[in-house]
């Protein structure tokens, strides 16, 4: 009795039955002012309105309390004796009794399209939030972005006063809250708790606050469904990151192997050669002459040189991927830098003319002298690789406009496809010739890590005849380019 008459007690629920008994009542009034102009036919007809909006309003009981009302009023008001419920013949019972079956019926249908419409409205509701919250995850690619987007989804979807997200990650746990301040103190116990279970193992739970009402089922299926949306995601962040893992490490071994089979190849020719020239040296059965010595001499000094750019090449890529490569930037004269790379180059070439076409009044360059010499040292020796013997290389530099000079160095070398082109800066990456020619493929690729932490922009072109690889460097990287002073 107690249960009954809290129901009863309930506003939510007496509400919409004296809302049905008073419609009836109002309908009751309006056909009384009117009742010797109507028959027994049309007052049952008409009062099969309040009964029918009832249901269709409140719901499948205030309708059938509204046909019950219906009922006692019509033969109360409207069917003689007037003001009695009795009923002195047959027929006026027979009319009764099918208004009132067909009230209920009536009530019965209304009541359950009712229902059944709120339950589409519910479940398109529920497709709606399912595919927001999965559209949203599927844009996210990080763990902690797939968290908060679920927290946030959560909570607007149950205006719930707070969501927590519980997950065990690597390295530790992680603890997920929306909003982070809830607006009042909420109590230890949550109001739901939903477990996230992988296809192999627990990945966390949701915790979920709500202070006004707790959740109905309907409510806590769609909580469990946004729980199963979550570890998909999860699941799918997770395996991206394992495959973006493995990859990283398979390029990293491919990487590996390739620069120990390209620096071994490298290195085993210069230390053969000062090998040989300092055993012949040392050799007492071999009396030297001094132009074979000084020849001897020469071919140690050269590999050795070319021991040290191979080595300062590993240095300088391995600073520049660690984003410590650090600049001794002043100002410079080009042409003095690009002659000094140059004379070098000479000594290794085989017949090639290396021309330098730079004017007098080119402005001063703000740069590090040793590194942009590398990167000269670095082009002329591609060049030297891929071009004819006897052809041309040349090094040219104009100056652009106010803040820019730009540098190219071409050679009579093959044309490079337009796939090689976009390509050719990458590390081990060999275009034209490549089984013919040694290197460790790294030298354009710090030509171009260089050139870039100097500001400035590299690319590689086909000519008429032959390739060119251009690149620009700033005039005012350092403040004001003073000029070289006139003799």
């Amino acid at each position: 009795m107690r249960r009954i008459w809290r129901f009863l007690a309930n506003d939510r629920y007496i509400v919409p039955f004296l809302l049905s008994v008073v419609s009836t009542a109002i309908v009751t009034a309006v056909l009384l002012s009117i009742r010797d102009n109507l028959q027994i036919a049309t007052i049952a007809l008409l009062y099969l309105l309040p009964v029918g909006a009832s249901a269709a309003v409140w719901g499948l009981w205030p309708g059938i309390v509204a046909a019950l009302a219906a009922f006692f009023s019509l033969n109360y008001f409207f069917i003689p004796p007037y003001g009695t419920l009795m009923v002195h013949q047959s027929q006026d019972i027979v009319a009764l009794i099918v208004f009132l079956g067909l009230s209920i019926i009536i009530s019965q249908l209304v009541g359950r399209i009712t229902h059944n419409l709120a339950m589409a409205r519910a479940r398109e509701s529920e497709a709606i939030r399912l595919y927001e919250l999965s559209f949203a995850l599927s844009k996210l690619g990080r763990e902690e972005d797939i968290l908060n987007g679920l927290a946030q989804h959560t909570q607007e979807t149950f205006q719930a006063d707070q969501v927590e997200i519980f997950t065990e990650g690597e390295p530790q746990p992680t603890l997920t809250r929306y909003p982070e301040e809830p607006g009042a103190a909420l109590p230890e116990t949550n109001s739901a708790l939903v477990s996230m279970q992988g296809s192999q193992r627990l990945l966390g739970e949701i915790r979920l606050w709500r202070l006004e009402k707790p959740l109905d089922s309907a409510e806590d299926r769609l909580l469990r469904t946004f729980a199963s949306q979550g570890v998909l995601a999860l699941e799918r962040a997770r395996l991206t990151a394992s495959e973006s893992r493995a990859r990283i490490l398979e390029e990293s071994d491919r990487m590996k192997s390739s620069l120990l089979s390209s620096v071994s190849h490298e290195l085993r020719t210069p230390l053969a050669t000062i090998k040989a020239s300092v055993t012949s040296l040392r050799s007492d059965d071999v009396p030297w002459e001094a132009d074979a010595r000084a020849d001897l001499l020469a071919a140690i000094d050269e590999e050795t040189d070319h021991l040290n750019q191979l080595v300062g090449n590993l240095l300088n890529m391995s600073r520049i991927e660690a984003g410590a490569l650090q600049l001794k930037q002043r100002w410079n004269v080009l042409a003095e830098i690009a002659a000094g790379a140059a004379k070098r180059a000479r000594l290794s070439s085989q017949g090639h003319r290396i021309e330098l076409d730079i004017p007098e009044e080119l402005p001063l360059v703000y740069v590090d002298d040793v590194l942009m010499e590398q990167v000269f040292n670095n082009l002329l020796s591609n060049s030297l690789k891929y071009s004819p013997v006897n052809s041309v290389i040349q090094i040219k530099a104009r100056q652009q406009d106010e803040q820019t000079i730009w540098v190219q160095v071409n050679n009579q070398g093959p044309a490079v496809s337009v796939s090689d082109l976009e390509k050719i800066f990458d590390k081990f990456h060999r275009v034209t010739a490549a089984d013919q020619v040694t290197g460790t493929g790294l030298g354009l690729s710090i030509c171009k890590g260089l050139v870039e932490a100097h500001q400035g922009r590299i690319w590689a072109e086909n000519l008429e005849q032959g390739f060119a690889i251009r690149f620009t460097l700033p005039i005012h990287a350092g403040g004001e380019s003073p000029r070289i002073p006139s003799e």
